[in-house]
């Protein structure tokens, strides 16, 4: 038996790992609901970022209407609704819903995506709203 843990104890730490292409499971606790996330955000521009890279940020009107930048990019207007316990968003001209759970962390709002792996966390908030840059004008 002592020669089994031994051999155990030397294996690389990779053969405990999770198989390649699966994000472990992490508990983030009870989704927000749309009530929730409405009073949370409306009014506010909220900064995202994944894995310590600012990702984009949206500012939350009134009325569940947001405008949405990816960092650098032009800005989109939408709408987001509640959908099975999901907030969704659809922008102008892109008639797919992007659907996440919300959840409320120690530092703010962490966002899942429904669609996929990976995690938004907040890591700013303003009441200001976001400058838009207007079009590029060529001559």
């Amino acid at each position: 038996m002592r020669r089994i843990c031994l051999l155990l104890a030397l294996l690389p730490n990779t053969l405990f790992a999770d198989p390649p292409g699966l994000v472990p499971q992490l508990d983030l606790g009870i989704p927000m609901n749309g009530a929730e996330f409405e009073a949370y955000a409306t009014g506010k521009t909220l900064y995202y970022a994944q894995g310590g890279t600012i990702w984009g940020a949206e500012q939350y009107l009134p009325g569940r209407e947001v405008l949405w930048a990816f960092t650098d990019q032009p800005c989109e207007y939408g709408q987001w609704y509640e959908d099975h316990g999901a907030i969704c968003f659809v922008y102008e001209g892109k008639p797919d819903p992007n659907c996440w759970l919300f959840y409320q962390g120690a530092g703010g709002l962490i966002a899942s995506f429904t669609g996929g792996s990976g995690l938004l966390s907040e890591v700013e908030q303003t009441q200001e709203p976001m400058k838009c840059p207007g079009p590029l004008i060529g001559a």
